[in-house]
C-alpha cells in the first residue's frame, strides 16, 4: 500500500480513507470535495469553506495564476496557503482544463511543476491531455502517449514532499483505459485523478462514465487514491464512490448559483420554479423561495453557493456512514431511481459485479432486496463463485421449502432467490440471511436457476430435484434437462388431497361403526 493512503472502512469498492499530505502537514479524510475556488472570482472565501463546511482540502487552478501578473506576484511571495487563507491541503490544476477547452497552453509539465512548487502547492498536476468522449482512436491513443510522457516528466521532476498527480485519460476506450491507469499506478506518483468525464456528466452519460472509471480502476492499484476530476453533484456521488472514487472536485457548486440552479440529491432544480425549499441546511431554514428571489443577484448567488455546498458535504456524510454500516449499494439503488440517467449508471456498475466483488467485505449487516437490480449484485456473484468449490453427493433435493411427498434423498439444500442452492448449514451466514420481498421478479428467479446450474454443471455424478415455488418459465428453462422438477403448489395440493381423502376414509369408518 502506498504509504500516504491508507484505506480504514470499505463497502462494495467504495472505501473510507486517509490521505496523507506531507507538505500541508494534514491528513485528509476520503471520500473528500475539494470546491474549486476560482482565485479572480472567489463565492465563498476559503476560511469559510473550512471553518463552516469542513473543507479539508480545496483546489484552484495554478495556470490561472501564473497567467496573471498580480497573483502570480502575490502567490509567490506569500504561497497559496496565505493568499488564500486556508490551512487545509490544497491541489492545483496545471492549465489542462485550459488545453482542452482552447486547444494550446504556454507552459510544459517541467515549468507548471516548478511553479507549483514555488507557491507552495500540496498536490500539483502536470500537463496531460484530457480526449473527449467519443474521439477516433488514434487521436485517444496518440493523446495517451502525451499524457504518458508528461507522467515521466514529473517522476523525474524536484517535487520535495509536493504531491503529484498521475492522470488516467483514454477517452471512451475501455481498453486504453485500462492501460492507462496500469502505466500510471505503476509510475511513484501519488493521486490518480481519472480525467475528461465531465463531458459524460454534463450529458447524462452516467453508463458511460462507469465504464471508463471501472476500466481505470482494473488498471490501477487497490491501494491508488483515485480522484475523479470535476465531478461534484450530490446525486452522482454514492454511485462513483461505490466505483472505488475517493476525491471529487466541482464547481458546480458556484456554477449553478451563478444561474440560479438549486442541487439536490435528486438532481437540479430553478429557484424560479420553487415554492418549497426541499432541504434543512442554514441556508434553507432561513430564508424561503421568495426570500432568496427578492435578494439581489450577487447575494442570492452566494447564498445558493452555500446550499450547494451543505447538500453535497451532507451527501458525503451520508456516503461515508453507509459504508460504516454496510449499505453504500442501497444508497445508491435509492439515487439511482432519481433520474433514467443515473440508473444507467447503476446497472453499468451491476455489469462491473466481478470489479466491486474484489473490493467489497464478504461479510455486512443485511442485504435489502429493493428491485431486479438487485439480483445482480457482487454479493450473488460471489456466492455463486463460492458454491463452485462445494460438493454434493446422491441424489440432492434443493427446495426453497417443502419436501416431495414419497421420495427419498441423500442430502437437501435450501434454494433462495437470487442466490440459488446452499447447504442448509449456511442458512444464517450473510447473505443468505437477506430480506427479499414476497413477490419477486424474473431476475431474482433466473440468478436462482443459474446457480442450479452451476451446481449441476460442477457435480456431474449427482442427481438433482428442485422443488420450487412455481418459477417463471424463463428461470425454469436456465435449470438443466437432468434436474427433476416438481413445484411446491402442485405437493401441497397433492397433500391435501391426501389429507382430504384420509378425513372422507375416517368418517366413512365412522358411519359404519354407529350403524353396527
Amino acid at each position: 500500500m502506498r504509504d500516504h493512503f491508507e484505506i480504514r472502512d470499505g463497502d462494495l469498492a467504495g472505501r473510507i480513507g486517509r490521505l496523507t499530505v506531507p507538505r500541508a502537514g494534514v491528513t485528509v479524510e476520503t471520500p473528500a470535495l475539494l470546491p474549486v475556488v476560482n482565485p479572480n472570482i472567489i463565492t465563498i472565501p476559503p476560511e469559510r469553506l473550512e471553518s463552516e463546511f469542513g473543507a479539508e482540502i480545496l483546489i484552484t487552478n495554478s495556470y490561472i495564476i501564473k497567467k496573471n501578473e498580480h497573483l502570480q506576484e502575490e502567490a509567490l511571495d506569500v504561497g497559496l496557503h496565505e493568499m488564500l487563507d486556508f490551512h487545509g491541503a490544497i491541489m492545483t490544476d496545471s492549465g489542462s482544463f485550459q488545453l482542452a477547452e482552447y486547444g494550446e497552453i504556454d507552459t510544459t509539465t517541467e515549468e507548471i511543476l516548478q511553479f507549483q512548487h514555488d507557491i507552495g502547492t500540496d498536490i500539483a498536476t502536470p500537463v496531460d491531455i484530457p480526449t473527449p468522449p467519443d474521439a477516433d482512436r488514434e487521436q485517444a491513443e496518440e493523446d495517451l502517449e502525451v499524457t504518458k510522457q508528461a507522467i515521466a516528466d514529473a517522476e523525474v521532476a524536484d517535487t520535495g514532499e509536493m504531491l503529484v498527480n498521475a492522470p488516467v485519460q483514454g477517452s471512451t476506450y475501455p481498453d486504453l483505459r485500462e492501460e492507462a491507469g496500469r502505466h500510471a499506478s505503476a509510475s511513484d506518483l501519488d493521486v490518480f485523478p481519472v480525467g475528461a468525464v465531465v463531458p459524460m456528466m454534463n450529458a447524462y452519460r452516467y453508463g458511460d462514465m462507469v465504464d471508463a472509471v471501472a476500466a481505470a480502476k482494473r488498471g490501477l492499484g487497490v491501494d491508488t487514491p483515485v480522484h475523479l476530476f470535476g465531478a461534484g453533484h450530490p446525486m452522482m456521488l454514492a454511485l462513483a464512490v461505490a466505483l472505488g472514487c475517493d476525491l471529487f472536485d466541482s464547481a458546480a457548486y458556484a456554477l449553478y448559483a451563478r444561474d440560479g440552479r438549486y442541487l439536490t440529491v435528486r438532481g437540479t432544480e430553478h429557484l424560479e420554479d420553487l415554492d418549497y425549499l426541499p432541504c434543512t441546511c442554514p441556508i434553507c431554514t432561513e430564508y424561503s423561495p421568495d426570500d432568496l428571489r427578492a435578494k439581489g443577484s450577487e447575494k442570492q448567488e452566494q447564498l445558493l453557493a452555500e446550499h450547494n455546498l451543505h447538500v453535497t458535504f451532507a451527501e458525503l456524510r451520508r456516503i461515508k456512514q453507509a459504508i460504516r454500516d454496510g449499505d453504500l449499494m442501497e444508497l445508491v439503488e435509492e439515487r439511482a431511481r432519481s433520474h433514467p440517467a443515473m440508473l444507467d449508471g447503476y446497472r453499468a456498475l451491476l455489469d462491473h459485479a466481478d470489479l466491486l466483488e474484489r473490493e467489497d467485505p464478504a461479510s455486512k449487516g443485511a442485504f435489502f432486496y429493493v428491485s431486479n437490480e438487485s439480483a445482480h449484485r457482487p454479493e450473488v456473484v460471489r456466492h455463486h463463485d463460492r458454491m463452485d468449490r462445494l460438493t454434493a453427493e446422491g441424489h440432492v433435493l434443493l427446495t426453497e421449502g417443502g419436501t416431495p411427498s414419497g421420495d427419498e434423498f441423500d442430502a437437501t439444500w435450501r434454494v433462495v432467490p437470487p442466490f440459488g442452492p446452499f447447504p442448509r448449514a449456511l442458512s444464517e451466514t450473510y447473505p443468505l440471511t437477506a430480506e427479499v420481498p414476497e413477490r419477486l421478479d424474473r431476475d431474482a428467479y433466473e440468478q436462482a436457476a443459474t446457480g442450479v446450474s452451476r451446481l449441476v454443471e460442477e457435480n456431474p455424478d449427482a442427481t438433482f430435484t428442485l422443488a420450487h415455488n412455481d418459477w417463471p418459465a424463463s428461470a425454469l428453462e436456465l435449470v438443466p434437462e437432468s434436474v427433476e422438477l416438481e413445484a411446491l403448489s402442485a405437493v401441497s395440493e397433492r397433500l391435501a388431497e391426501e389429507a382430504a381423502d384420509e378425513e372422507d376414509a375416517s368418517a366413512t369408518s365412522h358411519d359404519i361403526s354407529a350403524d353396527e
